[in-house]
């Protein structure tokens, strides 16, 4: 047995108690059957010493013609014995065996008159079962005796038995049918509850249902709140990471494109700067929801409609399937989504295509091409550091590429930079799937 099971332990509990109930009715049943079989076999004997006690006289002699006449009621078979001990002689059976009481007591209370009483014994064929009876005569006691074998009480008793074992196999197979399917139907709703866990968990819903059987309905209560406790902790360090980020990201990237390069302020401004990514990057880690599971093209196409407007030359063309999910909060895959398109659509000369594939098991890739003058291959690991830009323009300061890295990285990805088919650079991003979060 599994020791975490539930299903084990009921299933071995209900045999058990299954297999008890059915022996002691089978035990109760084989003892109320014994009882009725020797019940009539004892009518039976006790009537072989009715006939006996009738051919016994006052005297206590026995009237042999008497008993003659109705021998044929003595006569029930082999193994059928009668016997007749009187003060004056013996009759009956040659080879009748020596019998004794089921529950020895005092010999006197043997041999007092009185109703039947019960006998057993044993001869080379087996068990015999007898009943004595004991009457007064003038001349002194005179005991009957009427015996007869085991065999007819055993054979009645194991014929009806069998059917009886076999009935009693047959209720043992109905309640384990029984029992599997009660089990199978009272923990389903505990299976619905583990699942719609697992849902919350890959992001897929905020909360278990509460409509649940008595016994669960307070568990689905707790789960709830401790869901929207962790929900609400999670929010908060998110927007304290994101203020401090807002905060932080403008001055020093003002404060890193007014002074020259390769001079003492600009070192101090590159160790402000990592000192201020490290504790960021920190914040943020902790702050990684990664339970989440987004659908990348509904968030793809609302970036997208945004820049479309800022880039009417450029033309967007989104090649993401509808069922294809990652496991990045919707949020931050917006700002990832944001920074890399704003980036690609900054530098086309007139498309950005956005597509995702599922290339590696448990992963989607996500690519972003535009057909620009791209990045030269020993330039490419340059771009990526914080507030390095290869163009001289106005616009951008250096910091997308690099915080769209450290946030990829965060949730277990890899962003990677490429040329690109259209002609100019591809971005290459492999994050887990979120179909399998």
């Amino acid at each position: 047995m599994t020791r975490g099971s539930l299903r084990a332990r009921m299933m071995l509990l209900s045999a058990l108690v299954t297999l008890v109930a059915l022996g002691l009715a089978g035990w109760t049943m084989a003892g109320v059957l014994d009882r009725v079989v020797t019940g009539g076999v004892d009518q039976r004997l006790d009537s072989q010493l009715a006939v006996l006690a009738s051919a016994v006289r006052r005297d206590g002699s026995v009237d042999r013609d008497r008993l003659a006449a109705r021998q044929g009621a003595l006569a029930a078979g082999p193994g059928w014995r009668w016997r007749i001990e009187g003060p004056r002689e013996t009759l009956g059976s040659a080879d009748f065996p020596t019998l004794r009481p089921p529950f020895p007591g005092p010999a006197e209370a043997v041999r007092a008159a009185g109703p039947p009483t019960p006998l057993d014994g044993e001869d080379a064929k087996g068990r015999i079962h007898a009943r004595r009876l004991v009457v007064e005569s003038s001349a002194g006691t005179v005991t009957l005796t009427a015996a007869a074998p085991g065999r007819v009480i055993g054979r009645p008793i194991r014929d009806a038995l069998v059917p009886l074992a076999s009935v009693i196999v047959l209720l043992a197979a109905i309640f384990a049918a029984a029992a599997w399917v009660q089990l199978r139907f009272a923990l389903q709703p505990l299976a619905a509850l583990v699942s719609q866990i697992g849902a919350i968990r890959r992001g897929e819903r905020a909360a278990v249902d509460e409509a649940q059987p008595a016994e669960l309905q307070p568990l689905a209560t707790e789960l709830n709140a401790l869901a929207a406790a962790n929900a609400a902790t999670l929010a908060a360090a998110r927007q304290s990471a994101a203020n401090l980020a807002h905060a932080l990201k403008t001055p020093v990237a003002t404060l890193a494109l007014t002074v020259a390069p390769d001079t003492p302020e600009a070192a101090q401004v590159r160790r402000i700067e990592g000192v201020i990514r490290h504790t960021l990057a920190r914040a943020r880690a902790a702050a990684v929801n990664r339970r989440a599971s987004t659908a990348i093209a509904p968030v793809a196409r609302d970036v997208g409609a945004v820049l479309g407007t800022l880039y009417p030359a450029t033309a967007m063309r989104l090649e993401i399937a509808a069922d294809a999910r990652i496991a990045i909060d919707a949020h931050d895959l917006a700002e990832i989504l944001g920074n890399l398109l704003d980036n690609a659509a900054r530098h086309a000369r007139s498309r950005v295509v956005v597509s995702s594939a599922a290339e590696a098991p448990d992963h989607i890739t996500l690519t972003i091409d535009d057909d620009g003058p791209g990045i030269p291959a020993d330039h490419r690991e340059q771009v990526l550091q914080p507030g390095v830009r290869l163009d001289e323009g106005p616009a951008g300061d250096g910091f997308g590429l690099a915080i769209v890295r450290d946030l990829v990285a965060l949730y277990g990805g890899t962003m990677a930079l490429e040329g690109s088919p259209l002609g100019g650079l591809r971005v290459r991003l492999t994050c887990p799937d979120g179909t399998t979060a």
